[in-house]
């Protein structure tokens, strides 16, 4: 278990990122190759990534290269997911090229001693063999995370919605309360579940702050950097739900089951984020029929829905907000129309 140790600075210090982290991702997308648990919640992304890498000719880096160097396992070097990735990916992998020599050193030789690195580690040391690894790192990040980012983005988004209504009920401990099973908020202390292999710690902020990053592809026990010198940072898993039926599957038959006011009313509220509650009030209808309206709207693809303490929060895919963006253009056009 990592105990991460607040003070009231570091409250007024913590922060939820507003976008997904792209070194991260590259990072937990990896670890999906590795493992089975959780497959069923990245079965879209399973049938296609392995393709795209064939298509991208990064089999052999895939093997050879990536997977050794971020195991599955208690370590893989810090140096790899700079917290300067939450600018985007082109800051993170700038940040990788100025890693100091001696710290990739030191951190190579720490996945030596937990896991075992590959021979020829120690040569990421130089600038030319990390710049050639860096163009490794971004045609992976555009074979197979960029093609299903919006869909990262959306269940990011939903994330964040969810985080921000805690944040409003109970300032940052309501929101640190609701993260989710893997993280248990003990006042002052942020009680983070870690693999079984890993020891315990202390990480003391110290006035520094936390910065917590959702992330899509990475599934179980959060994750923070080895070192506690570094930003103090944590990954932590969305909860996922079963993958939706995509709209291009059957799209008459999901369009069919869209028709109806009280769907139209769901959607639109699920643009600002709404509970099922809020849906069953916003439509008029019981509590039961506005779950069955979301469950509808989900399946179809147009909403996601994450839970929220105890209850569910619902908001839209980029699918639904263009969806809901065609109809209330028409409907102007129709009522400009109709004036004229």
């Amino acid at each position: 278990m990592l105990r991460i140790h607040f003070t009231e600075v570091d409250l007024a210090r913590t922060r939820l990122a507003s976008a997904p982290d792209p070194l991260f991702e590259i990072a937990a997308s990896l670890h999906r190759f590795q493992s089975r648990k959780g497959r069923w919640a990245y079965a879209d992304w399973h049938r296609t990534a392995r393709q795209q890498l064939r298509e991208a000719g990064l089999g052999r880096v895939l093997r050879s290269v990536l997977l050794p160097l971020y195991p599955r396992a208690a370590y893989y070097p810090d140096f790899l997911t700079p917290v300067e990735a939450v600018d985007g990916p082109d800051a993170g992998l700038e940040s990788i090229l100025a890693t100091p020599p001696q710290r990739v050193m030191t951190e190579m030789a720490i996945l030596d001693r937990t896991v075992g690195a590959p021979a020829w580690a120690g040569q990421l040391a130089g600038p030319e063999t990390r710049k050639e690894f860096v163009g490794m790192l971004r045609a992976y990040y555009e074979a197979v995370v960029v093609p299903h980012k919006e869909q990262v983005q959306a269940r990011i988004e939903a994330e964040r919605a969810a985080r921000c209504r805690g944040l409003l009920d109970g300032g940052v401990e309501g929101m640190l309360a609701g993260l989710g099973p893997m993280l248990r908020w003990h006042p002052p202390v942020l009680e983070v579940s870690y693999p079984r292999q890993a020891e315990d710690r202390d990480l003391y902020l110290n006035g520094r702050g936390l910065t917590l990053v959702p992330s899509y592809f990475n599934w179980g026990e959060p994750v923070a950097f080895a070192d506690p010198k570094l930003p103090p940072v944590v990954w932590y898993s969305l909860l996922h739900e079963p993958e939706a039926r995509s709209l291009g599957d059957d799209p008459e038959q999901s369009l069919t089951n869209l028709l109806g006011r009280a769907r139209a009313v769901a959607l639109h509220a699920a643009s600002a984020g709404a509970t099922t509650g809020e849906i069953a009030r916003a439509a008029g209808v019981s509590a039961s029929s506005a779950s069955r309206h979301a469950t509808v709207l989900r399946d179809a693809g147009l909403v996601t829905t994450v839970r929220n303490g105890p209850s569910v929060l619902h908001t839209l895919t980029p699918t639904g907000a263009s969806v809901l963006r065609t109809a209330m253009r028409k409907a102007e056009e129709d009522a400009t129309g109709t004036v004229v």
